[in-house]
């Protein structure tokens, strides 16, 4: 199993429903069980970002083959392979996998990767939390459009 150690905040796509899901539970870990977290003994699952199909010529017999890439910086060494794609698709969300994808890709111990999660800075964190789960909304459009700047956002 492979593990990657980085904060909460870096990486990932965090604008579906599975990231809403994180972040509520990564607010109830920190605000209830913050111990848990400061042990080390929470991680979130990294599913891809990509899929890709591409055509593997191993003699005279062609095969179909998928593998599956996380960010977009392996999407565009992949490109540089040389390698024939014919499919190419993009997660958005884990909604989109079927189950067998799923199980290979965020599920299966095997192969999983899995980010350690940790708070650098809890004073930070606790009132981040604090405007974004917050009833006031005013810090909250404030917060929202002073970090916008730093989505990436595919539209």
């Amino acid at each position: 199993m492979r593990k990657k150690n980085r904060p909460t905040d870096s990486g990932g796509n965090w604008m579906d429903t599975y990231g809403d899901m994180v972040t509520l539970l990564l607010t109830f870990f920190y605000r209830f069980m913050p111990e848990l977290i400061y042990q080390g003994k929470v991680y979130r699952g990294l599913p891809p970002l990509y899929r890709v199909s591409y055509e593997d010529k191993k003699g005279k017999k062609k095969n179909k083959v998928s593998e599956y890439l996380f960010n977009d910086f392996e999407l565009e060494k992949f490109r540089k392979t040389g390698k024939k794609i014919l499919e190419l698709q993009r997660y958005k969300g884990l909604g989109e996998m079927d189950d067998t994808q799923l199980w290979e890709t965020t599920l299966d111990p095997e192969s999983r990767i899995l980010a350690q999660v940790s708070i650098s800075d809890t004073v930070e964190a606790d009132e981040v939390t604090d405007i974004l789960m917050g009833s006031n909304v005013p810090p909250r459009r404030q917060f929202i459009m002073d970090e916008a700047k730093y989505a990436n956002l595919d539209i």
